[in-house]
């Protein structure tokens, strides 16, 4: 039935994250290090507010842009958290999850040929969503001794006159690198000079170890060209209520419902009431959530160390990604013989693009006990290398 097919469809890989867990899930036994999930449980005060809303009658269509209340705590929390002010009646759209507003983004703003920055590595959905919209990629690779930041040098060489829209995603998935405030300083004047466009991913924002988080959005001078994606996933452990939203300049937003209203509409309008208590009275919740990271953080790393595996210190989201080099395998092929000798389930770095070969990405996001067994298993695994 392939003669059916869109062409685009046939030529786009699987994701290597969903190939990983699939085998893992056919292994007695398997300790999965590979999604990245937090284990924690939705906190109890945003799951009595989606309960109240069932019990309330509350489940009907909302407006196309999301819940008016939600829309202002959302642009409330971007003001407390992080400094930037956006107007919740014009420039805040709430979408099903950070992967449909990536989706809607590129759709958008992409005409055929226009060229996508994307940093490598990078999230697995980036590069099918920018041809998805006939948009033609353009990577940067980060460089593990540069801590896997941008510099305005690699930028600069990787524009071209077809260059309209960068993509920035920190704290990085899967790296865990981060930009600071001085190190988007000198970003700013290329960004300006060539008028790009940015989409900055910032799903991992509350979990930011090292210093505090930066949004590009901060910066009024190239704020309009700015458009910030979000979710409720990562900080508060809601990843199956499927609630993003995008906050950019109103012509933009106002664009970019045509595509939400036909074809999505709006989002589950129970994780809407759920995420108006999250982001309303959900800041401990982060905090907690980030320190119990930050400690699984330090003692994976310096396990991996330990054991033979070189692993920088990732200074945001909850990923590791050490080198397996030294073993003389690929990454999938360290991973495979990982899953079925050791019952550990990792994932490639080639997943995440060519420049993520003789890596692996190890999620954290667990607890510290099967992080544990999962490293006693690594380390014997590792014996014979």
């Amino acid at each position: 039935m392939s003669q059916y097919l869109n062409e685009k469809i046939k030529g786009i890989k699987p994701s290597g994250i969903r190939k990983f867990s699939e085998m893992a899930s056919s292994v007695p036994g398997v300790i999965s290090l590979g999604v990245g999930e937090p284990d924690f449980i939705t906190p109890w005060h945003i799951c009595e507010e989606a309960i109240y809303a069932i019990e309330s009658g509350r489940t009907y269509y909302t407006p196309n842009l999301g819940l008016p209340e939600l829309r202002k705590e959302i642009c409330n929390y971007y003001q407390r958290r992080f400094g930037c002010n956006y107007d919740w009646k014009k420039q805040c759209l709430v979408t099903v999850g950070a992967s449909e507003a990536i989706d809607i983004c590129m759709r958008t703003l992409l005409n055929p040929g226009d060229e996508v920055i994307l940093l490598s590595p990078c999230y697995v959905a980036y590069t099918p969503s920018v041809e998805l919209a006939d948009g033609v990629v353009k990577y940067v690779n980060l460089k593990e001794e540069e801590h896997f930041k941008l510099t305005p040098e690699a930028l600069e060489e990787a524009i071209t006159p077809k260059t309209k829209m960068l993509f920035l995603n920190f704290p990085s998935n899967p790296t865990g690198g981060i930009m600071t405030h001085d190190d988007y300083v000198k970003l700013i004047p290329i960004i300006k000079k060539h008028n790009l466009v940015v989409l900055s991913d910032e799903i991992y924002a509350e979990l930011t170890y090292d210093g505090t988080f930066c949004s590009l959005a901060s910066f009024e001078e190239i704020k309009d060209q700015v458009i910030i994606l979000n979710g409720f996933s990562k900080a508060y452990a809601m990843t199956g209520w499927r609630l993003g939203y995008i906050l950019a300049h109103p012509d933009i937003i106002q664009a970019m419902i045509k595509i939400h209203q036909y074809t999505i509409m709006c989002p589950s309008i129970i994780s809407q009431y759920a995420g108006i208590e999250a982001a309303k009275n959900g800041d401990e919740d982060c905090k907690m959530h980030r320190e119990s990271f930050l400690a699984r953080r330090n003692f994976i790393v310096n396990n991996l160390n330990r054991i033979g595996l070189t692993c920088h210190m990732p200074q945001g989201a909850f990923y590791v990604f050490p080198s397996i080099e030294k073993t003389g395998l690929t990454s999938e092929e360290f991973c495979e013989k990982l899953l079925f000798e050791a019952k550990v389930a990792v994932v490639p770095g080639n997943a995440f693009g060519e420049s993520g070969e003789g890596h692996v990405r190890i999620s954290y996001a667990y607890s510290i006990d099967l992080i544990k067994e999962a490293l006693s298993r690594i380390e014997k695994f590792l014996k014979q290398f």
